[in-house]
């Protein structure tokens, strides 16, 4: 059985969505920007993903911008804003969870004269409102704090983030790239400025994105050429993308709701039976979390084998984040929320999608727990097995806990 959960990192494209794309690579061409009949085709499919991205995430069409990615959008986001605005502060708050698409954005940002806050958050990876508003001062110009974490799926209290960003008149930001098509996400309710999503990680194509920019956010841009995007982003529309992002929109607004209560399921069926495994623990919020996402603890194994050895068994899932990988550096995120460096070297993450099933998730319950008592077998740490039985009992993370 091939059973893939790392939904997080990816998606696979819905068949709907590649269905709606084709056209668009070869019979109807042309460029949206032209003005005869041949490229209206284009320019209407366009503006009709435009409207489907905004009716996804309550926003008008007007405010969307299509980017190539999240990436982009997180840094026309942080870098535009930003520049945008240094002549009323110089001062940008974000927290130390972030995705690196921000985090490296703010640092090369310190390098050009702006300073930044990297704000700590609790055990379950939550940004404190009251330590942000202690943060801010008069030369603040940007908040940007993630909706949900893309490792551990805690889902962070924007709308209160929101309320101090307005009451002082500091615009915020939101990478959303990991909560859309998970959970409802209402641009006007929650009160941002300004909203990054991706559409790979919603059953869409990669290499497209968009950030949605509220009417009078003070931005600038950071490419230059014709125009495009109502000036925010020259260069010829990226037309298959754009179609195959409103077609994943579109689906992710008739079926979130039954998509999401489907994947929180299976989460929890794959929470209950893994925490039965000795000295494991789950990380991140247990009730502010993502239906898809969950991240495991295992003591006293390395990520990286744990991740081979279900490959192994067509078992696909991840130790973190996709962007950050291949570095064997701990886990910032799990740095961030307090664990150790040897804990964050056992974690895995497992990230659901629509086409996962029970079987599936019975099938990796089947074997998650062989391959932690194989490779705890070959482990160098097997004999500090008692000592941590002693530190869970003081209060450390512990297994055997159903928190669903």
């Amino acid at each position: 059985m091939k059973v893939y959960l790392d939904h997080a990192a990816t998606t696979p494209v819905d068949k709907r969505v590649l269905e709606a794309m084709l056209p668009y690579f070869s019979d109807r061409y042309g460029n949206p920007s032209s003005i005869y009949s041949f490229s209206n085709e284009a320019h209407e499919a366009v503006e009709k993903a435009r409207g489907s991205v905004a009716r996804l995430i309550g926003a008008e069409p007007s405010e969307m911008i299509f980017t190539s990615g999240g990436t982009e959008a997180d840094n026309l986001a942080i870098q535009g804003t930003a520049f945008a605005n240094r002549h009323k502060g110089n001062h940008i708050v974000t927290s130390a969870i972030e995705h690196p698409a921000v985090l490296n954005t703010c640092k090369w940002l310190e390098t050009r004269g702006f300073e930044v806050t990297y704000l700590p958050v609790d055990r379950e990876g939550l940004v404190s409102p009251e330590k942000l508003e202690s943060e801010l001062r008069s030369g603040t110009i940007l908040i940007s704090v993630m909706h949900a974490n893309n490792e551990i799926g805690t889902i962070e209290p924007i709308e209160e983030i929101a309320k101090l960003a307005r009451e002082r008149g500091i615009c915020l930001h939101t990478d959303a790239v990991q909560s859309i098509g998970k959970i409802p996400v209402d641009v006007k309710k929650m009160g941002v400025d300004l909203l990054s999503i991706s559409a790979h990680k919603i059953c869409g194509p990669k290499g497209i994105g968009a950030l949605y920019v509220r009417k009078g956010t003070d931005i600038a841009p950071l490419a230059h050429g014709g125009g495009h995007e109502h000036g925010m982003r020259s260069g010829t529309e990226n037309v298959p993308g754009i179609v195959g992002l409103g077609k994943a929109a579109e689906i992710a607004h008739a079926e979130m709701k039954a998509d999401s209560e489907h994947m929180a399921r299976l989460r929890n069926r794959l929470v209950d039976g893994a925490l039965k495994i000795e000295n494991s623990w789950l990380n991140g919020s247990t009730a502010k979390r993502l239906p898809n996402n969950a991240n495991f603890g295992f003591g006293f194994i390395e990520g990286e084998a744990l991740v081979l050895e279900l490959d192994f068994n067509g078992i696909y899932a991840s130790t973190g984040s996709a962007c950050s990988s291949k570095s064997l550096e701990p886990s910032h995120v799990l740095r961030a929320i307090g664990l150790p460096p040897e804990q964050c070297h056992g974690s895995l993450r497992m990230t659901l999608g629509r086409e996962n099933s029970a079987e599936e998730i019975d099938y990796v319950l089947q074997v998650l727990p062989k391959v932690v008592g194989k490779l705890r077998e070959i482990s160098p740490f097997k004999k500090d097995f008692g000592d941590y039985e002693k530190t869970l009992g003081k209060g450390g993370h512990g297994g055997h806990a159903h928190v669903y």
